[in-house]
Protein backbone atom coordinates (compact mmCIF):
# COMPACT_ATOMS: atom_id res chain seq x y z
CA UNK A 1 0.00 0.00 0.00
CA UNK A 2 3.12 2.47 0.92
CA UNK A 3 3.73 2.02 -2.77
CA UNK A 4 0.83 4.31 -3.54
CA UNK A 5 2.24 7.84 -4.43
CA UNK A 6 -0.28 10.04 -3.23
CA UNK A 7 1.37 13.09 -2.75
CA UNK A 8 2.66 12.08 -6.54
CA UNK A 9 -0.50 12.68 -7.92
CA UNK A 10 -1.97 15.76 -5.92
CA UNK A 11 -2.84 17.52 -8.79
CA UNK A 12 -5.30 14.88 -9.84
CA UNK A 13 -6.54 15.39 -5.94
CA UNK A 14 -6.61 19.13 -6.65
CA UNK A 15 -8.54 19.09 -9.81
CA UNK A 16 -11.34 16.85 -8.21
CA UNK A 17 -11.52 19.55 -5.21
CA UNK A 18 -11.71 22.38 -7.59
CA UNK A 19 -14.72 20.87 -9.75
CA UNK A 20 -16.49 19.98 -6.82
CA UNK A 21 -15.88 23.72 -5.26
CA UNK A 22 -16.61 24.93 -8.73
CA UNK A 23 -19.82 23.56 -8.93
CA UNK A 24 -20.60 23.83 -5.51
CA UNK A 25 -20.29 27.69 -5.76
CA UNK A 26 -22.29 28.12 -8.73
CA UNK A 27 -24.84 25.86 -6.84
CA UNK A 28 -24.60 28.77 -4.03
CA UNK A 29 -25.39 31.37 -6.88
CA UNK A 30 -28.04 29.72 -8.66
CA UNK A 31 -30.23 27.76 -5.60
CA UNK A 32 -28.99 29.31 -2.82
CA UNK A 33 -29.49 28.15 0.75
CA UNK A 34 -32.88 26.47 2.98
CA UNK A 35 -32.43 29.26 5.93
CA UNK A 36 -34.59 28.41 8.71
CA UNK A 37 -36.26 30.91 11.27
CA UNK A 38 -33.10 31.67 13.24
CA UNK A 39 -31.63 33.46 9.83
CA UNK A 40 -35.45 34.42 8.46
CA UNK A 41 -37.48 35.15 11.37
CA UNK A 42 -40.48 33.25 11.93
CA UNK A 43 -43.47 32.50 14.47
CA UNK A 44 -42.89 31.46 18.08
CA UNK A 45 -45.85 29.96 20.01
CA UNK A 46 -45.73 29.24 23.45
CA UNK A 47 -49.01 26.55 24.89
CA UNK A 48 -49.36 25.07 28.35
CA UNK A 49 -51.50 22.20 27.64
CA UNK A 50 -53.74 20.29 30.05
CA UNK A 51 -51.76 16.78 30.00
CA UNK A 52 -48.38 15.64 29.39
CA UNK A 53 -48.16 15.69 25.82
CA UNK A 54 -45.15 14.20 23.70
CA UNK A 55 -42.88 16.11 20.95
CA UNK A 56 -44.00 12.96 18.55
CA UNK A 57 -48.08 14.15 18.87
CA UNK A 58 -47.06 17.84 18.18
CA UNK A 59 -45.06 17.31 15.13
CA UNK A 60 -47.73 14.81 13.64
CA UNK A 61 -50.11 17.31 13.83
CA UNK A 62 -48.38 19.88 12.11
CA UNK A 63 -47.32 17.45 9.12
CA UNK A 64 -50.66 18.56 7.76
CA UNK A 65 -49.32 21.94 7.40
CA UNK A 66 -45.96 20.71 6.08
CA UNK A 67 -44.45 22.33 9.45
CA UNK A 68 -43.11 18.80 10.69
CA UNK A 69 -39.34 20.36 10.37
CA UNK A 70 -40.46 22.90 12.90
CA UNK A 71 -38.31 23.15 16.49
CA UNK A 72 -40.17 21.79 19.31
CA UNK A 73 -39.06 22.15 23.02
CA UNK A 74 -40.83 20.43 25.88
CA UNK A 75 -41.06 22.01 29.28
CA UNK A 76 -42.00 20.91 32.51
CA UNK A 77 -41.54 18.60 35.30
CA UNK A 78 -42.23 15.72 33.26
CA UNK A 79 -40.59 17.12 30.33
CA UNK A 80 -37.44 16.69 28.17
CA UNK A 81 -35.99 17.50 24.02
CA UNK A 82 -36.60 14.03 22.64
CA UNK A 83 -39.58 12.09 20.93
CA UNK A 84 -39.87 9.90 23.70
CA UNK A 85 -40.42 12.29 26.45
CA UNK A 86 -43.34 14.19 27.45
CA UNK A 87 -44.34 17.60 29.12
CA UNK A 88 -47.51 19.80 29.44
CA UNK A 89 -45.30 23.43 28.17
CA UNK A 90 -44.74 23.14 24.72
CA UNK A 91 -42.65 25.80 22.60
CA UNK A 92 -43.06 25.36 18.68
CA UNK A 93 -40.53 27.88 16.72
CA UNK A 94 -41.85 28.25 12.80
CA UNK A 95 -41.84 29.56 9.65
CA UNK A 96 -43.35 33.08 9.55
CA UNK A 97 -47.37 32.70 9.77
CA UNK A 98 -50.44 34.45 8.57
CA UNK A 99 -52.77 35.45 11.38
CA UNK A 100 -55.21 32.59 9.86
CA UNK A 101 -53.25 30.04 9.25
CA UNK A 102 -51.87 30.54 12.72
CA UNK A 103 -55.50 30.01 14.14
CA UNK A 104 -56.20 27.09 12.38
CA UNK A 105 -52.94 25.29 13.29
CA UNK A 106 -53.73 26.04 17.19
CA UNK A 107 -57.73 24.39 16.82
CA UNK A 108 -55.58 21.60 14.72
CA UNK A 109 -53.47 21.25 17.63
CA UNK A 110 -56.39 21.45 19.88
CA UNK A 111 -58.25 19.02 18.30
CA UNK A 112 -55.70 16.59 17.66
CA UNK A 113 -53.63 16.60 20.64
CA UNK A 114 -55.42 18.56 23.55
CA UNK A 115 -57.14 21.76 25.00
CA UNK A 116 -54.38 24.38 26.22
CA UNK A 117 -53.61 27.81 27.51
CA UNK A 118 -51.77 29.86 25.50
CA UNK A 119 -48.48 31.76 27.19
CA UNK A 120 -47.17 33.47 24.26
CA UNK A 121 -47.26 33.96 20.38
CA UNK A 122 -44.67 36.41 19.16
CA UNK A 123 -43.01 36.80 15.64
CA UNK A 124 -39.63 37.03 15.87
CA UNK A 125 -37.58 39.18 12.86
CA UNK A 126 -34.37 38.13 11.30
CA UNK A 127 -31.91 40.32 13.17
CA UNK A 128 -30.49 37.29 15.77
CA UNK A 129 -29.71 35.77 11.89
CA UNK A 130 -27.56 38.35 10.59
CA UNK A 131 -25.23 38.31 14.28
CA UNK A 132 -25.54 34.59 14.14
CA UNK A 133 -23.61 34.98 10.95
CA UNK A 134 -21.29 37.59 11.74
CA UNK A 135 -20.28 35.50 15.20
CA UNK A 136 -19.91 32.82 13.48
CA UNK A 137 -17.54 33.94 10.23
CA UNK A 138 -15.45 35.71 12.93
CA UNK A 139 -14.68 32.61 15.22
CA UNK A 140 -13.59 30.56 12.14
CA UNK A 141 -11.36 33.79 10.55
CA UNK A 142 -10.16 33.84 14.42
CA UNK A 143 -9.45 30.42 15.21
CA UNK A 144 -7.97 30.21 11.13
CA UNK A 145 -5.80 33.08 11.90
CA UNK A 146 -4.68 31.55 15.49
CA UNK A 147 -4.13 28.39 13.90
CA UNK A 148 -1.76 29.64 10.98
CA UNK A 149 0.30 31.26 14.38
CA UNK A 150 0.29 27.84 16.58
CA UNK A 151 1.44 26.00 13.43
CA UNK A 152 3.84 28.50 12.18
CA UNK A 153 5.41 28.22 15.81
CA UNK A 154 4.93 24.22 16.09
CA UNK A 155 6.25 23.68 12.72
CA UNK A 156 6.78 26.42 9.99
CA UNK A 157 4.36 28.79 8.31
CA UNK A 158 3.98 26.28 5.45
CA UNK A 159 1.90 23.91 7.56
CA UNK A 160 0.00 26.60 8.62
CA UNK A 161 -1.28 28.03 5.58
CA UNK A 162 -1.98 24.61 4.41
CA UNK A 163 -3.90 23.76 6.60
CA UNK A 164 -6.16 26.38 6.82
CA UNK A 165 -6.47 26.08 3.47
CA UNK A 166 -7.23 23.26 3.72
CA UNK A 167 -10.35 23.89 6.49
CA UNK A 168 -11.75 25.97 4.06
CA UNK A 169 -12.10 23.01 1.49
CA UNK A 170 -14.20 21.38 4.32
CA UNK A 171 -16.52 24.16 4.41
CA UNK A 172 -17.17 25.03 1.02
CA UNK A 173 -18.06 21.52 0.19
CA UNK A 174 -20.08 21.21 3.35
CA UNK A 175 -21.65 24.57 2.25
CA UNK A 176 -22.02 23.35 -1.54
CA UNK A 177 -23.79 20.10 -0.21
CA UNK A 178 -26.63 22.08 1.76
CA UNK A 179 -27.21 23.96 -0.95
CA UNK A 180 -27.39 21.19 -3.64
CA UNK A 181 -29.88 19.38 -1.00
CA UNK A 182 -31.50 22.66 0.37
CA UNK A 183 -31.47 21.03 3.78
CA UNK A 184 -32.55 23.80 6.42
CA UNK A 185 -29.48 26.06 7.81
CA UNK A 186 -30.16 27.29 11.23
CA UNK A 187 -28.26 27.99 14.96
CA UNK A 188 -27.10 24.02 14.64
CA UNK A 189 -25.58 23.98 11.33
CA UNK A 190 -23.19 26.63 12.62
CA UNK A 191 -22.35 24.57 15.12
CA UNK A 192 -21.84 21.53 13.16
CA UNK A 193 -19.63 23.82 11.12
CA UNK A 194 -17.32 24.85 13.84
CA UNK A 195 -17.12 21.02 15.31
CA UNK A 196 -15.91 19.81 11.35
CA UNK A 197 -13.12 22.68 11.49
CA UNK A 198 -11.86 21.12 14.91
CA UNK A 199 -12.07 17.51 14.12
CA UNK A 200 -10.12 18.03 10.47
CA UNK A 201 -7.46 20.58 11.87
CA UNK A 202 -6.48 18.06 14.70
CA UNK A 203 -6.46 15.10 11.90
CA UNK A 204 -4.30 17.46 9.38
CA UNK A 205 -1.75 18.09 12.78
CA UNK A 206 -1.47 14.37 13.27
CA UNK A 207 -0.40 13.63 9.56
CA UNK A 208 1.94 17.21 10.14
CA UNK A 209 3.44 15.86 13.17
CA UNK A 210 4.74 12.34 11.70
CA UNK A 211 5.86 14.53 8.42
CA UNK A 212 7.90 16.68 10.99
CA UNK A 213 9.72 13.58 12.75
CA UNK A 214 10.16 11.82 9.43
CA UNK A 215 11.73 14.97 8.34
CA UNK A 216 15.02 14.36 10.40
CA UNK A 217 15.31 11.29 8.64
CA UNK A 218 14.41 12.45 5.33
CA UNK A 219 17.27 15.39 5.06
CA UNK A 220 19.80 12.84 6.60
CA UNK A 221 19.54 10.09 3.92
CA UNK A 222 18.84 12.48 1.11
CA UNK A 223 15.43 11.14 0.15
CA UNK A 224 12.60 12.31 -2.36
CA UNK A 225 9.80 14.93 -0.38
CA UNK A 226 7.10 13.06 -2.24
CA UNK A 227 8.33 9.72 -0.64
CA UNK A 228 8.39 11.48 2.33
CA UNK A 229 5.33 12.75 2.86
CA UNK A 230 3.67 9.40 1.38
CA UNK A 231 5.27 7.65 3.71
CA UNK A 232 3.59 9.90 6.21
CA UNK A 233 0.42 9.98 5.15
CA UNK A 234 0.48 5.96 4.97
CA UNK A 235 2.28 5.82 8.96
CA UNK A 236 -0.75 7.35 9.95
CA UNK A 237 -3.34 6.00 7.69
CA UNK A 238 -5.13 3.69 9.71
CA UNK A 239 -5.26 5.85 13.02
CA UNK A 240 -7.06 8.57 10.78
CA UNK A 241 -9.06 5.84 9.55
CA UNK A 242 -10.14 4.41 12.69
CA UNK A 243 -11.39 7.92 13.89
CA UNK A 244 -13.02 8.73 11.38
CA UNK A 245 -15.09 5.36 11.03
CA UNK A 246 -15.96 5.97 14.85
CA UNK A 247 -17.35 9.36 14.60
CA UNK A 248 -19.52 8.82 11.66
CA UNK A 249 -20.45 5.61 13.51
CA UNK A 250 -21.65 7.47 15.94
CA UNK A 251 -23.15 10.42 14.13
CA UNK A 252 -24.86 7.55 11.55
CA UNK A 253 -26.71 6.56 14.87
CA UNK A 254 -27.42 10.35 15.66
CA UNK A 255 -29.14 10.96 12.33
CA UNK A 256 -31.33 7.69 11.76
CA UNK A 257 -32.52 7.66 15.78
CA UNK A 258 -31.68 10.76 17.00
CA UNK A 259 -35.25 12.49 15.47
CA UNK A 260 -35.84 15.25 13.34
CA UNK A 261 -35.00 17.94 14.28
CA UNK A 262 -31.23 16.52 14.53
CA UNK A 263 -31.24 15.28 11.25
CA UNK A 264 -29.68 18.27 9.74
CA UNK A 265 -27.00 18.78 12.40
CA UNK A 266 -25.97 15.14 12.09
CA UNK A 267 -25.85 15.36 8.76
CA UNK A 268 -23.45 18.22 8.24
CA UNK A 269 -21.11 16.42 10.39
CA UNK A 270 -21.43 13.58 8.40
CA UNK A 271 -20.74 15.67 5.24
CA UNK A 272 -17.82 17.42 7.28
CA UNK A 273 -16.44 14.46 9.19
CA UNK A 274 -16.02 12.37 5.42
CA UNK A 275 -14.08 15.77 3.81
CA UNK A 276 -12.00 16.92 6.47
CA UNK A 277 -10.62 13.13 6.62
CA UNK A 278 -10.34 13.45 2.91
CA UNK A 279 -9.03 16.85 3.11
CA UNK A 280 -6.39 15.82 5.82
CA UNK A 281 -5.11 13.04 3.49
CA UNK A 282 -5.42 14.20 0.22
CA UNK A 283 -5.33 18.13 0.51
CA UNK A 284 -3.14 19.51 3.11
CA UNK A 285 -0.07 17.66 3.15
CA UNK A 286 -0.19 17.48 -0.74
CA UNK A 287 -0.12 21.64 -0.56
CA UNK A 288 2.95 21.94 1.78
CA UNK A 289 4.66 19.97 -0.73
CA UNK A 290 3.81 22.81 -3.20
CA UNK A 291 4.43 25.64 -0.73
CA UNK A 292 7.88 23.59 0.05
CA UNK A 293 8.61 23.31 -3.99
CA UNK A 294 8.12 27.17 -4.73
CA UNK A 295 9.91 28.00 -1.53
CA UNK A 296 13.29 25.80 -2.49
CA UNK A 297 12.88 27.59 -6.40
CA UNK A 298 12.88 31.09 -4.69
CA UNK A 299 16.22 30.16 -2.91
CA UNK A 300 17.73 28.35 -5.61
CA UNK A 301 16.68 30.60 -8.15
CA UNK A 302 18.44 33.35 -5.40
CA UNK A 303 21.52 31.31 -4.99
CA UNK A 304 22.03 31.56 -8.74
CA UNK A 305 21.28 35.58 -9.01
CA UNK A 306 24.18 35.83 -6.39
CA UNK A 307 26.33 33.65 -7.61
CA UNK A 308 26.52 35.69 -10.87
Amino acid sequence: MNKLNLAGHRNIFFLLSAIIIAAGIACMCIRGFNFGIDFTGGTIIDLKFEKPVTIAEIRTSLAKYNLEGSTIQLSGETGGATDATVGENVMIRTVDLEEDQRKEIMETLKADVADYQVLREEKVGATIGGELITNAVLALVVSWALIILYVAYRFEWRFGVAAVLALVHDILIVLAVFSFTQRQIDSSFIAALLTVVGYSINDTIVIFDRIRENLKLHFRRGGNIDTLVNTSIFQTLTRSLYTVFTVMFTTFALYFFGGDTTKDFAFALLVGFGCGCYSSIFIASPLWIVFRNWGEKKRNAAKVAAAK
